[in-house]
């Protein structure tokens, strides 16, 4: 499977305090790919990384077959890279249509951008009844609804989802992810996922990264990691 997203070598640092160090991974299309590890490990500077919200200190990003390390944040979104952050960062004071009409800013197909407003209100029928109120009136497990929206509103090639569980009910969390699997599965849409749960998140992807002190400590499949001795012990609880 060809890797629509892969770095080599990478490294970051906050001033002088180094927070990513030779991290290499790579996603392939398609794919559901996690990354777990405790806090602070540095699983949500990758992604920021990834965007360029963090500069690389070394190393390179590539997506698509193309060095992106110096592209700005800004213009990824409109190459098919966006990114759900940790903490939603919908906008407030934008009702949820105005929320979802602001995913789609750089796309020009309106039938395109209309069959993929519908698609939304199917899978999150809330946001549909909610379309007219105000973002920040929304309940935390209907706003994360609304970033994963807006964020598929601009049709990715690769969606980066960090900790899109963090601070909802188990089934709130349950339902959200079922719709990632669907994205996936139904539009085959590119999946990077940073989850504390693992529990959920090695059940949901293909391929999983372990994450310590800013490295990257071990990889393999989801299913086998889920076996591993180690990892039931440090991060499913068992």
């Amino acid at each position: 499977m060809a890797a629509i997203l892969e770095l080599s070598g990478v490294s970051a640092h906050y001033g002088r305090i180094q927070a990513l160090r030779d991290v290499s991974l790579t996603v392939g299309e398609g794919e559901i790919v996690t990354i777990i590890g405790a806090n602070g490990a540095g699983k949500s500077t990758t992604l920021m990384t990834i965007c360029g919200i963090v500069k690389a200190s070394a190393g390179d990003v590539r997506y698509l077959g193309r060095s992106i390390t110096e592209v700005r944040a800004d213009r990824l979104p409109s190459m098919g890279l966006c990114q759900v952050p940790e903490g939603r960062r919908i906008f407030p004071r934008l009702s949820v249509q105005e929320n979802l009409d602001m995913g789609a800013f750089f796309r020009r197909d309106a039938d395109g951008i209309e069959a993929d407003l519908g698609l939304v209100y199917r899978l999150f029928p809330i946001l549909f009844e909610r379309r007219k109120q105000h973002g920040g009136t929304l309940s935390g497990g209907e706003q994360q609804m609304l970033a994963i929206a807006r964020a598929f509103m601009s049709r990715p090639k690769v969606l980066l989802l960090d900790e899109p569980s963090l601070g909802l009910s188990p089934m709130i969390s349950q339902h959200i992810f079922r719709i990632i699997k669907n994205i996936n599965e139904e539009r085959g849409m590119t999946i990077l996922l940073v989850e504390q749960n693992a529990n959920i998140a090695l059940k949901l992807a293909d391929r999983a990264y372990v994450m310590e002190t800013g490295s990257v400590v071990m990889e393999d499949s989801a299913a086998n990691l889920r076996e591993n001795a180690d990892i039931k012990k440090a991060y499913l609880g068992q």
